[in-house]
Order: structure tokens, then C-alpha cells, then sequence
């Protein structure tokens, strides 16, 4: 746990009577380095190593898109626009801007028949705090509201970046705490990272939670689970995790003295206030209590089928078919590639032995995607704030010489353009 230094710092050289300064020479501005604080300097490299494998990601995106064009023909909702930028704010970007621009106006407008969309889609179904950001951000800096959107998820990148950092190397040391963070930036489904969607404020938001936890701050991890809940559904498996960490830090006699019972108390009581506001504001506008869930089901598609939605694609794919809703061959391919991985990803964080909110945390994550329907092809996306994952891969990595670790990282960032930002954005649906 950090710890606040203790240590008086005085500015008079030894001997010099009290009241009396130091006689200093004046510095020049062009000599002046603002210091960072000591609590900042190990974060330095893990960040570093973030911005400098997204940039060479991006760069390989932008080149992918401008060698194809084929953006330029689609429509700027739908993967399309008149700059390669533009793709960043396209499918799920395009309602987070409409929130920021227009605010919500909930309603379930039937659609009639009994296809797949039987609800009218609405933008509802996009929690508030990632397009609130968006419009304090654009009012505050005068920017506009894509560039704002793309600030916000920047600025947030690198808090979970940070975050990441701050949780591995509790557990791994901090040169995997580094690499992790630089997997993270390679990780499949890490190009909307750097675009107007929501993943990265929520992955800086559950990082920080799970460290807070894991140092006994259990108020600020209460709060940080209760923003989580203001900012996407899938915090339900961030503030289970708290409450299950916080429940059984109450049941073990030892935990409890050393934790007192207030704060996970208050972890387990404020942690799903947020998530069950929003989803109680959405019932009582449109006049139905389950309104949310239903715009999820019938507007989207998107629901919980215990998994039969994903063993039927798992099914197809392993035929050769594509027979299944929402089927995009390339990122069908890859995210099987990763399902498939899982178990020996599983077993390696297992073997680390982590801290039980990071355990819950990650496998409620998985279950919760693999038991969703919902487009196959995202499943690199949607289990990207799964990040303890990282942490054997990152152990393991630990271990290479920076001449190898050189090698991998280039390999990886240039890579990531076409598997991680490409892939999702222009031959599937992010």
C-alpha cells in the first residue's frame, strides 16, 4: 500500500540560523523541469510504452483505411466518413455523440412483427457518464464534441493504463506491471480504446476500483463501483466483485479487525446504486420497469441465453458455416481464436493467485459475455475490461531482455492496426 513519506524537507543549508533562505541562483525558464511527484515516476515507463504502441497502431489503421477507401463509401453511422478519422466515431460513437449533443429522450416504440428487432432502437440503452463527459469537456475547452469524445477516451486510456499498472504490480512486480500495461494496448478489441466509446473511462474506473480494494480502501472503491454503474451494464460484474471482496472481508475475523466493518459495509451498499438508478430512471420515463432490459432484448438483440447463443456460433465456426445471427467471418475467426484461449488464460492468472476481487471480477466478466447473445465478432471488445488476464502473460514476458521485449511490442503494435482497430471497425460491427 503507498504510503504518505514522512520526511521534512527544509530549504536553508545546515547551520544557517532559522528565517534565513538559501541563496540560490535564479534558473533560467528554458532550464526549468517541473518535478513530478515520487509517486509518479514508476508510472512513467508503463505509460510510455502505452502511447508509443497505440500511436503505431493507430498509424497502421490509418494507412489501412486510406489503402482500402472503402470508408469513404459507407455511411458516416456505419463505418464511413469523409476523413479516416471519422470511423472513430461511427456505430456505438455516433449515439454517445447524439447523448452529448441532444440528451435522451426514452420511449419503446413497437415495431410490430416477430424479427429480430421488434423494438425500435433508442439511445437509452447508452448510459449517461462517458456522453456527460463529452459535453462538460467540449463546454470547458471549446472543442467540439468528436474531439472531446476522443479526449475523454484518451485521457482515460492512459488512467487505466495506470490503473492496470497499479494492480499487477501489486501482485507481479512492476516490470510486468509495465508489460501489462502494454498488452493492454495490443489486446484484440484495443482499437476503441482510442475512439468514442465507452471502454476505456470504464476499464480506468474497475482498475482503480480492484486496487483500491486490494489496499483496504473500501470508500473510495464503493464510489468508483457506483460510477461504474453510471457508465455501462457490464458494471454489474465490477460491483459484484467489490460486494463479494467486501462480504468476505466482513465473514473472516482477522480481515475484519484489521478492515473495521463500515467501509465494506458502505462498499456493499453504495457499489450498485448507480447501475440501479439509471436502469430505474429508464423504467419510470418510459412508464415500464423494465424498459432497459427490454430495449437490450428486442432493439439490439442482446441478452442473456446462458451461453446458447455462443455454442451455437462455436458450432458453425467449427464447420465452416456461418448460419448464426450477426456472422462476420474475420472477426468471428479471431474471437474464436481468443475463446479458445481462455481456459489456458484462466489457469495461468489462477496459478498467480490474485486477490479474490480480481478473480470474480475477471471470470464474472467471461461468463457474462460468453452467456450474452451478442455479436460473436465483438467478443475481443467486450472482454477487453477482463485486463487481470494480462497478468501471466505479462509475468511470463517479464523474464525477456529488453531486446526481445523490443521485438515483441513492434511486432504486436503493428500488428494491432489491422487485428485490433481494422478488423473491428471496418470488417465487422465494434
Amino acid at each position: 500500500m503507498d504510503t504518505a513519506a514522512d520526511d521534512t524537507v527544509t530549504d536553508r543549508p545546515a547551520g544557517a540560523p532559522d528565517g534565513q533562505s538559501e541563496d540560490r541562483p535564479e534558473r533560467s525558464w528554458r532550464t526549468w523541469r517541473p518535478a513530478l511527484p515520487d509517486r509518479a515516476r514508476p508510472y512513467l515507463p508503463a505509460l510510455a510504452l502505452y502511447g508509443v504502441t497505440k500511436l503505431v497502431g493507430l498509424a497502421v489503421f490509418a494507412s489501412l483505411l486510406e489503402y482500402a477507401g472503402d470508408y469513404e463509401g459507407k455511411n458516416p453511422r456505419f463505418g464511413g466518413g469523409a476523413h479516416w478519422w471519422d470511423v472513430l466515431a461511427t456505430w456505438d460513437g455516433w449515439w454517445y455523440l447524439q447523448v452529448a449533443e441532444h440528451g435522451y429522450s426514452p420511449s419503446l416504440v413497437r415495431l410490430g412483427g416477430d424479427g429480430l428487432f421488434t423494438v425500435q432502437q433508442n439511445s437509452v440503452a447508452f448510459f449517461p457518464l462517458y456522453p456527460a463527459l463529452i459535453r462538460m469537456v467540449s463546454e470547458v475547452t471549446g472543442l467540439g464534441l468528436y474531439g472531446a469524445g476522443i479526449l475523454v477516451s484518451v485521457v482515460c486510456s492512459f488512467v487505466a493504463a495506470a490503473g492496470i499498472f497499479a494492480v499487477v504490480r501489486l501482485v507481479a512486480g512492476a516490470r510486468a506491471a509495465t508489460i501489462a500495461a502494454g498488452l493492454w494496448a495490443v489486446a484484440p478489441g484495443a482499437g476503441v480504446e482510442w475512439a468514442v466509446y465507452s471502454e476505456s473511462l470504464f476499464v480506468a474506473i474497475a482498475a482503480w476500483a480492484c486496487y483500491a480494494v486490494m489496499t483496504g480502501r473500501w470508500v473510495t472503491a464503493g464510489l468508483l463501483a457506483f460510477t461504474a454503474g453510471l457508465n455501462r451494464p457490464t458494471s454489474a460484474v465490477l460491483i459484484g466483485a467489490v460486494g463479494l471482496a467486501a462480504l468476505v472481508t466482513l465473514a473472516r475475523p482477522a480481515s475484519r479487525r484489521e478492515h473495521g466493518v463500515r467501509g465494506p459495509v458502505y462498499a456493499m451498499v453504495v457499489a450498485p446504486l448507480g447501475l440501479l438508478g439509471y436502469i430505474a430512471w429508464v423504467g419510470y420515463r418510459t412508464g415500464e420497469a423494465t424498459a432497459y432490459f427490454t430495449l437490450q432484448r428486442e432493439g439490439w438483440a442482446h441478452f442473456f441465453d446462458y451461453g446458447a447463443y455462443t455454442l451455437d456460433v462455436l458450432r458453425n465456426l467449427a464447420v465452416g458455416k456461418g448460419d448464426y445471427v450477426f456472422a462476420f467471418s474475420t472477426p468471428d475467426l479471431l474471437s474464436l481464436q481468443l475463446v479458445l484461449a481462455l481456459p489456458f488464460l484462466i489457469a495461468l492468472m489462477l496459478r498467480k493467485k490474485p486477490p479474490l476481487v480480481l478473480v470474480a471480477y475477471t471470470l464474472a466478466t467471461i461468463i457474462t459475455v460468453l452467456g450474452t447473445q451478442q455479436m460473436f465478432g465483438n467478443t475481443m471488445r467486450y472482454l477487453l475490461p477482463a485486463f487481470p488476464l494480462l497478468l501471466a502473460p505479462a509475468a511470463a514476458l517479464a523474464r525477456l531482455r529488453l531486446p526481445s521485449l523490443a521485438v515483441f511490442f513492434t511486432t504486436a503494435a503493428l500488428a494491432s492496426g489491422w487485428y485490433a482497430h481494422y478488423v473491428i471497425f471496418e470488417l465487422g460491427v465494434p
